[in-house]
């Protein structure tokens, strides 16, 4: 009776110690309290998703999507703001930093998944490859210019402008081919 009494009270303890020393959050207390502040030393990049070609091309655009909910009026999914840059960052990693802590949706494929050795983002916002036609999808921009390497592979610098758009013409819309060798 009395070393049923004593494992009782261990078991007890160890509840109340862990209990105690876990900081339980909500989904949304974890996501606001894991973003970088930015502070005067801190290196950034600006990041922006943009879906502005969809609007030139509704006709194409899948109907379960011709909705504000999915293509905002103005075409801006996220406006330019400035993140902080940590050490080895890829364009995927902020992505995938920035897109939860907005609560903004995104899937991908993992760099295992395909022959690029790079991640694929499949879709953006709901928004996904061939959502707007046969040749459209996301792409993104760095600097103005559209990287000879996929997201997960392009290393971020200091200043770096980040610019995820979705192309309805293979990225003859959105200032960036891919393909022929682009």
């Amino acid at each position: 009776m009395k070393k049923d009494l004593l494992v009782v009270g261990v078991v007890i303890v160890l509840l109340a110690v862990l209990i105690k020393g876990t900081n339980f959050q909500t989904v949304d207390e974890y996501y606001l309290t894991h973003i970088d502040d930015i502070t005067s030393d801190s290196q950034t990049v600006t990041v922006s998703i943009r879906c502005d070609e969809v609007l030139k091309h509704w006709d194409d655009l899948d109907p379960a999507l011709q909705s504000e909910e999915f293509v905002p009026g103005d075409g801006v999914i996220l406006a330019a703001s400035q993140y902080v840059l940590r050490p080895g960052d890829t364009a995927f990693d902020l992505l995938e930093r920035v897109t939860r802590y907005h609560k903004i949706q995104m899937e991908y494929q993992g760099a295992d998944k395909n022959s690029f050795s790079s991640v694929y983002i499949k879709g953006i916002h709901y928004l996904y490859e061939f959502s707007c036609g046969p040749l459209s999808g996301w792409m993104y921009r760095v600097n103005g210019e559209v990287p000879q390497k996929g997201c997960s592979q392009y290393e971020l610098k200091n200043g770096d402008v980040v610019e995820w758009v979705y192309s309805c013409t293979l990225g003859q819309d959105t200032g960036g081919q891919r393909g022929n060798g682009e």
